[in-house]
């Protein structure tokens, strides 16, 4: 007897379940290599993106849109978290042997990322999904800033702690962030794959680039990328 999916899935839906596979690598490798670990979680948003270029040239699949969430939660949900966890718990030397106080608490902040992050999917799938926009913080794009960050040096804990509380938050908010066009989306494809190919090029440059994109689009997009009627079909993905 052959597997329940075959002839069920598209090629859109073999990227998507292959981004979660890397969500799942990427927590291993956290506590071995964290900055092996950022890439990896950088290549699922790749693919994050690859899989809605698929579903439009070759036709998606009713399990396309519940697949592509289960995968974010993997890579843009427990992932990050993860990383977010190693660096903080490394950078103020707590020791994770032995639970302490502090250990808890850095562990409930990653955990709330992880609960927003999951909160936040069920809500775009459920309500955004037909929009130009999605309300909240993408969590693919919270994903990429903290791997970028990471995999650009950015190793204080300060820094990493604040970006993944204000995350917690700004993945719920209501805030209005506009679907990115075509162009923009292709721009930021490229830079992720150069930031995940060679990280390491002209002093880290391009994982410095692409946290400076991502940046400006968490900072500024709700309020300086609208530029009238509907934007062109999605390519870098609001989930």
């Amino acid at each position: 007897m052959r597997p329940r999916f075959v002839g069920r899935l598209g090629v859109a839906d073999a990227v998507t379940i292959g981004n979660a596979a890397l969500g799942f690598l990427a927590v291993v490798f956290a506590f071995v290599d964290v900055r092996f670990a950022a890439r990896l979680v950088l290549l699922a948003a790749v693919l994050d993106g690859l899989d809605g270029v698929l579903a439009r040239r070759f036709g998606g699949t009713p399990a396309g849109p519940h697949l592509d969430s289960l995968a974010d939660v993997a890579s843009f949900a427990v992932a990050p978290a993860t990383l977010s966890f190693v660096v903080v718990t490394d950078g103020f030397d707590v020791a994770s042997t032995a639970v302490s106080p502090r250990l808890v608490g850095i562990g409930a902040v990653s955990a709330t990322f992880v609960a927003m992050a999951v909160a936040r999917l069920g809500l775009y799938t459920a309500y955004d999904t037909d929009a130009d926009y999605t309300e909240g913080v993408q969590t693919t794009l919270a994903g990429t800033i903290l791997g970028a960050a990471i995999l650009a040096g950015i190793d204080d804990p300060v820094v990493i702690l604040g970006l993944t509380i204000a995350f917690c938050y700004l993945m719920v908010a209501t805030i209005r962030y506009p679907d990115l066009q075509a162009r923009d989306a292709l721009l930021m494809g490229i830079v992720h794959v150069l930031a995940v190919a060679i990280p390491s090029v002209a002093g880290r440059s391009f994982p410095v680039a692409l946290l400076t994109l991502g940046l400006a689009y968490l900072l500024l997009g709700p309020w300086l990328y609208w530029q009238g009627g509907r934007f062109a079909a999605r390519v870098y993905g609001n989930a």
